[in-house]
């Protein structure tokens, strides 16, 4: 731009606009060519800016036109500045604003803590009963207190012949009876009949079961003591009585060994019905199977049996015929062995 045309423009107000050297001003300057007059927003930007109004004098040396081009200097310089100016409220208003609460803190290690307590406390108790067992073990053993009785019931020498209490009768100790020969309990055979006897032990009894190995374990634990067998025949009739005894016990072996050949007798194979009451006793029962056993080539056999026990024996009766067997002959011969027992 020349002084020129600087000078004429100060001698008409308003003819710098239309002044082709001042039009071409704010392009030299690098504002924009439509920026001929500062925009509304430009002055409040320039007066937000101060860094760039006071750079306008030192812009002009000293001449009319100079002075001319300082609005025309400001808006160019103005957008530049503004974008700082607009976040500045923003700015202030963040510092202001308290620290965000939800920030991530750092996860504390409560393994290692958590580990070394417990180590602590296992270590603390082990010590603890260490120290304990060894001062009960240095401490003298405690007496115990004198019996309340201090004299025997009983005299410390046998008593001289002569005077000895008589022994219990069979009716007092009902082992009198039980520890002798157990055959001489055994139901008598009818007279006329050949009957054999035997007296045995644990193989004897469990060789009578279709599973010998299993009824071996089996009285074997219930501290099977003998058992002794009377048999005998009448025509096509058959008859075994067995008296088992066993060892006492804490239970009473004989009721549960009595109680386990009851339970599968109302099966299909077995008896088929729950039998009778046999009279005199709390849970002995006798059967009368409700169908024979049938096999080719041979007669049907018709089976009845009876079970119960008295004390540390327990009686199996048991009558096979090729005929129905009457149910009074089973009970009858249970009620005569209930009898000797």
């Amino acid at each position: 731009m020349n002084t020129a045309d600087s000078t004429g423009a100060t001698g008409r107000p308003g003819a710098a606009a239309e002044e082709p050297g001042a039009a071409e001003a704010p392009e030299a300057a690098g504002a924009p060519a439509t920026a001929t007059a500062p925009t509304p927003d430009a002055p409040a930007t320039a007066q937000d800016a101060p860094g760039a109004a006071s750079e306008a004098p030192d812009a002009a040396p000293g001449g009319a036109s100079d002075a001319a081009q300082a609005p025309a200097q400001a808006p160019a310089q103005a957008p530049a500045q503004a974008p700082d100016a607009a976040t500045a409220p923003d700015a202030a208003a963040s510092a202001e604003l308290p620290p965000a609460q939800d920030a991530p803190r750092p996860a504390r290690r409560w393994g290692r803590t958590v580990l070394l307590i417990a180590a602590a406390a296992v270590i603390g108790v082990s010590a603890g009963t260490a120290v304990g067992y060894r001062i009960q073990a240095d401490r003298p053993p405690t007496p115990l207190p004198p019996l309340n009785q201090p004299g025997l019931a009983y005299p410390a020498a046998p008593l001289p012949k002569g005077e000895e209490p008589p022994p219990l009768t069979a009716a007092e100790d009902r082992r009198v009876k039980t520890d002798g020969d157990l055959r001489k309990l055994l139901a008598p055979a009818p007279k006329g009949v050949d009957a054999r006897d035997e007296l045995g032990g644990l193989p004897v009894y469990a060789v009578t079961f279709e599973s010998e190995a299993r009824m071996f374990s089996a009285l074997a634990e219930e501290e099977f003591r003998r058992v002794a067998i009377r048999a005998w025949k009448e025509g096509h009739r058959k008859t075994h009585v067995r008296l088992v005894q066993f060892h006492p016990g804490y239970t009473n072996a004989a009721a549960d060994h009595a109680e386990g050949q009851r339970s599968y007798m109302t099966g299909d194979g077995h008896a088929g019905n729950d039998g009778a009451v046999l009279k005199g006793t709390a849970e002995g029962r006798y059967y009368v199977y409700d169908k024979p056993k049938r096999k080719p080539g041979y007669l049907p056999l018709y089976q009845a049996r009876a079970v119960f026990h008295r004390g540390d024996i327990m009686t199996d009766i048991w009558i096979y015929d090729s005929k129905p067997i009457p149910a009074s002959a089973i009970r009858t011969l249970a009620e005569r062995q209930l009898e000797r027992l």
